[in-house]
């Protein structure tokens, strides 16, 4: 069987169509298949739409969420529920072309992968997000060290003995691509151009795509604590340095220094502390999170 898992948040406008697109691909593999919907707290037409489609195709599945816990969390709640041997990941926007699930699973067929990710060659969104992420995920492939992980996102595709292993991984901050990547297996990439939404909104706002960030830079990554650590030693070589600028100045009689450098001196070094603090902050945040171990979801109600 092949599980495909789409998280949807008011997609009303684009759910028929994928819907549609997505049944022309896995009719063409000629399997079983399910199509999970994981309705991540709509208040629109989005699960109606899908339950009558669901009336003409029992393959088509609903997963109602309690309310709208995040992209990360309606993932790995259709995750948990798949019943597939290949599981196929895709956001409900149509960036992504769902008939390259064909592809992904051909090569999973093979046997010679576990892992099939779309890698995207160009990206058609708006300028300003399109520069965005492209910085973000250099920024996190050099970071975490993950560097395979540059250009993909969630759309991907993989097989039981993968997905358990993606699913043993319990935090709470999630970072779904970055976690794909972590946990190895034989992977693989199939290129592809993203385009822009065909209709309406964005559902991730730029507030949320910088939470995202931060989640994936702060559970990956030890690159704030050393950029913290490197501010240090810059904060202490300034004052090293304007410490001996003093002894020299009395030593050869040179005017005293003014409240100005003081103050100078107090603000520097404040903000630096100030930073630390800030990205301690982050840590101790999410290791709370963590500590809390509250459930990522929960479902109200299922359609099966």
């Amino acid at each position: 069987m092949i599980s495909i898992v789409i998280p949807v948040y008011n997609e009303s406008e684009l759910v028929e169509e994928l819907i549609s697109r997505l049944d022309k691909v896995l009719l063409a593999l000629k399997e079983d298949y399910e199509m999970i919907f994981v309705d991540d707290g709509s208040d629109d037409n989005t699960v109606p739409i899908i339950l009558n489609r669901r009336a003409q195709n029992a393959n088509v599945k609903v997963i109602s969420l309690s309310r709208n816990f995040g992209h990360q969390a309606a993932i790995t709640a259709g995750m948990e529920y798949a019943k597939g041997d290949y599981i196929g990941l895709i956001d409900s926007d149509l960036q992504d072309p769902p008939e390259l699930f064909e592809q992904m699973y051909n090569l999973l067929k093979t046997g010679k992968y576990d892992v099939v990710s779309g890698y995207r060659t160009d990206r058609k969104e708006k300028e300003g997000k399109r520069f965005l992420i492209k910085s973000f995920h250099r920024l996190f492939g050099q970071a975490s060290g993950l560097r395979d992980i540059e250009q993909t996102g969630h759309f991907s595709m993989m097989n039981r003995q993968a997905l358990a292993a993606l699913l043993s991984m319990k935090e709470k901050n999630r970072y779904l691509p970055g976690l794909r990547s972590f946990m190895g297996f034989r992977q693989t990439q199939v290129e592809y151009t993203r385009q822009d939404r065909l209709s309406g909104e964005s559902k991730m706002s730029i507030r949320q795509l910088f939470r995202l960030a931060g989640d994936a830079l702060f559970s990956f990554s030890k690159l704030p604590l050393r950029f913290c650590l490197y501010l240090g030693l810059i904060g202490i070589s300034v004052s090293l340095l304007a410490g001996i600028y003093v002894l020299v100045s009395k030593v050869l009689g040179w005017a005293p220094l003014g409240w100005s450098s003081t103050t100078i001196s107090i603000y520097f070094l404040g903000s630096i502390q100030l930073t630390f603090l800030g990205v301690l902050g982050e840590y101790v945040f999410r290791i709370y999170k963590e500590s809390q171990n509250r459930p990522l979801f929960f479902i109200r109600e299922i359609h099966d």
